[in-house]
Order: C-alpha cells, then sequence, then structure tokens
C-alpha cells in the first residue's frame, strides 16, 4: 500500500504536472510576503531573484523578433510589479523592527545598496532615487505606455485590411485553411497584446508613484520608532532609518527600472526581421558614409584645445575604422552579386557555330511560361528557397482541385531583355500578362473604400487593374489603418499567375491533358470510360465539351455526370455544342448553386418577351450561325453591359436567364463586352430554387 502510494506521488510530482501550478504557486507566495513575516536570509533571496528575473525579462524582450513572441509579457508586468511591492512591504516590516540594530539588520542585499552604491550619504541616496523614479516614471513608462496605446488603436484599425489579404492570399491559393486560420488567431492576439500593454502599462507607473510614497513613509515611520521605541537620538534615527529605507527604495527601483525598459523595448520595435541588437548593429553602421562623417567630426572636435583630445581622436580612429571596414564589405559583396548577372549575359551573347544544326536545336513551346527580369530570379531560385515557387506549386494544387484537372507546369526562365523588375507570363509563347515587382516592397492595393492616400509609387495591381502604391514595408501598419490590401511581391506574381489560369484554363485542357484526366476517372470507374472513348465518342469531342464548359466558368469536377450525359446522349449527336447544353443542364444544380450559394432566390436579367421572339427568329432562320442586326446587336451589348453594372453595385452577380435556344449564341456573342456575364438557361434552373427577375433588358429598346 505505501509502495503504492508513494508511487501514485511520484507521477504527481513530474515536471509536466507541476508546471501548470508554478505560477499559482508564485501569486500565493507573494501575497503571503505581505502578511507574513519573512527571516532576513529569506528576504535577500527574494531581492536578489527580483534582480534576476528582471535581467531575463529585458534579454528576452531583446531577443524577441515580433512582439508576439512574448505575448505574456503584459502578466509577467504585473507579476514583477505584484512582487516588488511584496517585497517593499516585507522589507519595510525588517526596518522598522530591526533597524535599531544598524546597517545590516534588514539583510546583507539593503546594506549594499544603501552603504556601496551611495557610499552611505543619506543626501545622495536620496538624490538618486528620486533620479531613478523620476527617469523610470516620466521618461521610460509613459513613452512606452503612449507607443502601446498608439499601437493598439493602429493595430485595430488595421484589422479589416489584415483580414482582406489572408482572405485574398486564400482565394488565390497562396495559403490553405489552416495558415489562414493562424494568420487570423495572430491578427486577433497583436491587437490583444497592444490592448494588454496600454493598461499593463500603468502598473510600472504606478508602481514608481508607489516607491516615492513608501520612501516618505519609511523614513517618518523609522524615526518615529527609532526615537520613541528604541531611545534613539533624532540624528541618529534618522540617519540609520534614511539609509535602510533608501537601500530598500533602490533594490526595489532598479529591477523597475529594467522591467520598464524592456517594456519600452517590446512596444517601440518596428520590423520583425531579427533580434533588437542585431536590427540596431544593421541599421545604424550599416552606412560608411554616416560613420566618416562622425569621424571625421569627432576628430575635428578632438583638435580643439582644452577639449580631451586623446579620447576623441580615439574614437575618431576607431569610427573611421568601421567605415573602411563596411565599405569594404560593401564593394565585395557587390562583386559577388554581379558575378551571375556577367556569366548570364557572356551565356547570352551568340557563340561561334561549332557543328550542324540538328531537331535538338528543335525546342517546343512551353504551353504556361514565366519570364522575369534578373532582379526577380531570387523569388524564383531554388537555391535561394525562393517564396514565388512554393506559391506557384500551392496555385497548381489548389487549380486542381477547384477546376478538375491538372494544369500543365508553369516553366520559369530569367530573360535579360525584360526590365529588371518586369515579368512576362506566357501561354503557347504568347504573352497574356506582364507586370513589374518590386523585392522588399510591398503592394498597397485599393479596394475601393480607402480613408486616404499612403506614400510610395504609384501603379495598378497587375492582375485585376485596382489603383494601388508601391510601398515600403516600414509603412506597412500604415497602409492597413487606410484600408489597403497589403500583399508583398511575390503574392503580387502569384495572383497574376493565378487570375490568368483561371481566365485561359480552356486554352491550358489540351488533348494529353483531357486523355490523363480520362485515365484518372477510369481508375475508378473503368467501364463507363471503356463504354464512352472511343466507342461513342473521339477524345477531340470529350475535349471540346470540356472546353466549351470551362470558357464558361463551369468546373469539370463531377467528370461522372458529365460522361454519364455523353455516354447517354452520345448516340443521338455528336455536335459538341449540343452535347455541352446536355451536360450543362446535368449540372444545372452545381451551376446555380456557384452563382447564388445556399437556398436563395435566383436573382437574374431576363429578356424582354419581344427582344427574346425577335433573337429566336433570328437563330431559326439562320440556324447555329444566325446573325442579329448590327443595331439591335449594338443596343443588346450596350444595356447588357449598363443593367449589369448596376447588378453589380447592388452586390448581385450578373446573371442573364434565357431559353436554352439562344443560350450559347447570347453567351459568346455578350462575354467580348461583359467578361463578368454568366448566361444561363431556364433548363439549367432546379424546380427547387425560385427565380426573381431583377432587370428587363430591351424595355426600352
Amino acid at each position: 500500500m505505501a509502495l503504492n502510494t508513494t508511487l501514485n506521488l511520484r507521477a504527481l510530482l513530474t515536471p509536466a504536472n507541476l508546471r501548470p501550478l508554478a505560477a499559482p504557486i508564485l501569486i500565493i507566495m507573494v501575497l503571503a510576503m505581505m502578511v507574513l513575516p519573512l527571516p532576513v536570509f529569506l528576504l535577500d533571496v527574494f531581492f536578489t531573484f527580483n534582480i534576476a528575473i528582471s535581467i531575463m525579462v529585458m534579454l528576452v524582450a531583446m531577443y524577441s523578433r515580433k512582439p508576439l513572441d512574448f505575448s505574456v509579457f503584459p502578466t509577467v508586468l504585473l507579476v514583477t510589479t505584484l512582487l516588488r511591492l511584496s517585497l517593499n512591504v516585507a522589507s519595510t516590516r525588517i526596518v522598522l523592527l530591526e533597524g535599531h540594530g544598524g546597517p545590516d539588520a534588514a539583510g546583507k542585499v539593503i546594506e549594499a545598496f544603501s552603504s556601496f552604491l551611495v557610499g552611505g550619504n543619506t543626501a545622495v541616496g536620496i538624490v538618486v532615487f528620486v533620479i531613478l523614479t523620476i527617469i523610470n516614471f516620466v521618461v521610460i513608462t509613459k513613452g512606452a505606455g503612449r507607443i502601446a496605446e498608439v499601437s493598439a488603436r493602429f493595430t485595430l484599425d488595421a484589422m479589416p485590411g489584415k483580414q482582406m489579404a489572408i482572405d485574398a492570399d486564400l482565394n488565390a491559393g497562396l495559403i490553405d485553411e489552416k495558415t489562414a486560420k493562424a494568420r487570423r488567431k495572430e491578427i486577433a492576439q497583436e491587437a490583444d497584446f497592444y490592448g494588454a500593454m496600454d493598461g499593463a502599462s500603468k502598473f510600472v507607473r504606478g508602481d514608481a508613484i508607489a516607491a516615492i510614497i513608501i520612501l516618505v513613509i519609511n523614513i517618518v515611520g523609522g524615526l518615529f520608532v527609532g526615537v520613541m521605541q528604541h531611545d534613539m537620538a533624532v540624528g541618529d534615527a534618522a540617519h540609520t532609518y534614511t539609509l535602510l529605507t533608501i537601500g530598500d527604495g533602490l533594490v526595489a527601483q532598479i529591477p523597475a527600472l529594467i522591467i520598464s525598459v524592456a517594456a519600452g523595448l517590446v512596444v517601440s520595435r518596428v520590423g520583425d526581421d531579427g533580434d533588437i541588437g542585431g536590427l540596431v548593429i544593421g541599421q545604424l553602421f550599416s552606412n560608411p558614409q554616416v560613420m566618416t562623417l562622425a569621424a571625421g567630426i569627432i576628430g575635428v572636435l578632438g583638435l580643439i584645445p582644452g577639449m580631451p583630445n586623446l579620447v576623441f581622436l580615439l574614437l575618431a580612429g576607431a569610427l573611421g575604422g568601421l567605415a573602411w571596414m563596411r565599405r569594404k564589405r560593401i564593394i565585395e559583396d557587390a562583386a559577388v552579386a554581379a558575378a551571375p548577372e556577367a556569366a548570364a549575359a557572356q551565356a547570352a551573347m551568340p557563340q561561334p557555330e561549332s557543328q550542324e544544326a540538328s531537331w535538338n536545336d528543335v525546342s517546343q513551346v512551353d504551353v504556361l511560361g514565366l519570364e522575369v527580369g534578373y532582379r526577380l530570379i531570387p523569388m524564383v531560385d531554388k537555391g535561394q528557397d525562393g517564396e514565388l515557387l512554393k506559391r506557384i506549386r500551392g496555385l497548381r494544387k489548389k487549380f486542381a482541385q477547384e477546376v478538375g484537372f491538372l494544369s500543365s507546369p508553369v516553366h520559369i526562365r530569367d530573360n535579360l531583355e525584360l526590365k529588371p523588375n518586369a515579368y512576362r507570363i506566357a501561354l503557347k509563347g504568347v504573352e497574356v500578362g506582364a507586370g513589374e515587382a518590386y523585392p522588399g516592397q510591398l503592394l498597397a492595393i485599393n479596394p475601393g473604400h480607402v480613408s486616404g492616400p499612403v506614400q510610395g509609387r504609384e501603379t495598378t495591381d497587375p492582375a485585376f487593374g485596382l489603383p494601388a502604391f508601391w510601398i515600403d514595408s516600414g509603412t506597412r501598419e500604415q497602409a492597413h489603418a487606410l484600408g489597403y490590401t497589403v500583399v508583398d511581391a511575390s503574392t503580387v506574381v502569384a495572383t497574376h499567375l493565378n487570375h490568368v489560369i483561371l481566365n485561359h484554363a480552356a486554352e491550358l485542357l489540351g488533348r494529353q491533358e483531357t486523355q490523363a484526366l480520362l485515365d484518372h476517372v477510369g481508375k475508378d470507374s473503368p467501364k463507363l470510360i471503356e463504354d464512352l472513348v472511343p466507342k461513342l465518342l473521339p477524345v477531340g469531342t470529350v475535349q471540346r465539351v470540356l472546353q466549351n464548359l470551362l470558357e464558361e466558368g463551369v468546373n469539370i469536377r463531377d467528370m461522372r455526370s458529365i460522361i454519364e450525359v455523353l455516354a447517354e446522349q452520345a448516340s443521338r449527336t455528336q455536335d459538341p455544342v449540343q452535347l455541352t447544353l446536355k451536360v450543362r443542364e446535368s449540372l444545372g444544380r452545381a451551376i446555380i448553386q456557384g452563382l447564388f450559394p445556399g437556398n436563395a432566390e435566383v436573382n437574374v436579367m431576363a429578356l424582354e418577351p419581344g427582344l427574346e421572339r425577335i433573337l429566336m427568329q433570328a437563330m431559326s432562320a439562320g440556324g447555329e450561325g444566325g446573325a442579329i442586326e448590327p443595331g439591335l446587336a449594338d443596343t443588346l451589348l450596350r444595356q447588357t453591359a449598363q443593367i449589369a453594372q448596376r447588378q453589380e453595385e447592388i452586390g448581385l452577380p450578373p446573371v442573364l436567364l434565357v431559353p436554352s435556344q439562344l443560350r450559347m449564341l447570347l453567351s459568346r456573342f455578350l462575354r467580348r463586352a461583359v467578361p463578368s456575364l454568366k448566361v444561363i438557361s431556364n433548363s439549367e434552373v432546379p424546380e427547387s430554387r425560385t427565380i426573381r427577375v431583377t432587370a428587363m433588358i430591351g424595355q426600352n429598346g
């Protein structure tokens, strides 16, 4: 029985079980110090622990790369403040009870601070204590509190813009849902952190005020206790208790000052590229011209008679040496960076022919290509872990999941004929998109409701044509607060590439991709594929039907339904247009669900009956190639564009509902003028959905 009890006790005392108890035990001990008398030795231990924990907090703050790396700091601020106040209460009790016994009556730590640091001089001690308190209260704590307050306000204002940027990355396939949730959580934690820091700074401010009040109370109380209870002379009592009180105040105020500095370091840092020490060294001593000028000024001052010439000249020489070393390092780095460019330029120069031409000299045109200028090479370089490569892999995966087939790989190459920051997207060797990106800078995109301009290079978003600015990374928070959607250079290129791929999905589905798709479906339903291809339909017809669907934004994920419809209709017609019509009717539920999610009303535009009758007559007269009278065609295009724009302004998708006979004709005819318009037929709308006509085209024509 005793053995089992011992084993259970050992199991309970494991580090994993004790860790959650550490914080409650510490708080209980801190509160106990306020009411229970402490031995002098134990008081020395706690004072030493207070100094050690304050130094640790400051070092953690310095080595944190971003504020959220030390998200528990507001709680640590409260606990350390409470610890100092508890030590003040405990030390005050011992000073008043045992202070008449001499300078070491309250412990060795207080004696050291009262005797060694201020030389046993009460006047010097009081002045030093007051100066430290003023520095802590007026300078550091007040400044850190103001920074935390402003940061909290700007962080809250910037949250909508950051959320939009996350949604844009998620929709573009640059991140997955798990990463999006983590980033949203980080944004919420950042706002909570700055809000907590705004309030936690009041703890330090109150601690500084309490230290002054406690100093006065301890001096008056010690004078009263020494004179009235221990029959000490007024002068001796004042000297003894004042010295002990100053030592007590200094041993608490110095850790408080260190904690305040840590709070200022946490809230005042900008960017998250490294620890504070590395950032300060990297930015303050990165420009050799600045150090050279500083060395010259210090050197001139050192030559003035009466100045400490040796000190000034030594410092000037040190700064000059640092400047020379930094300039040499910059020249070496520039030479290393220029070497690949020179090699690429040499490779691009025409070489003398060494052998006869062969079929190996004939290169195939890439289905999908991305060419970049030399300054964008690090974004696509495997050796440098280019961020754009990861994003492109994510784009292809998301495209396959959402559209229904695996597109051709994106072939990336550098092109010295492009501008250094330019890129070009080519489809089968023909340019379909181009733009510029600036690594190290951010693109602030105006979604249409910003509250003001931002400082930067004016441009347009290459994917959607929205007004935008290229800004420095330091103005990210300001742009977020103004309502801009802020993305980095690799995201700009990836979003543009994703937009191009989606818009040209039909052209990316070639014969090879179609066969690969059929083979993939055939793994699960081999009989379905065997009955269709090539017995009933050739691969080319299936490809044409799938391309017709993709051209109008219909995904082909439900290949089982598509193949079943094709197998059923193949005996009646081999026409890809008619087959597409039947497939769309089969996919009608999914098509309508994509346009109008849930069970909401299907709000559509419709043709005026007279116009519909005229178009039907034109179709019956000319068949599939029937032409629309030019005047009528112009009116139809103009009215459709106007009404579609009004639909988008009120938050409705521009969808035109027409008879099935007119759907293909009007879709092809209107798509060039209104790219966002979707044309659906009556037979594609499920019977369970309610149709509501919100606008009529041709009513006033």
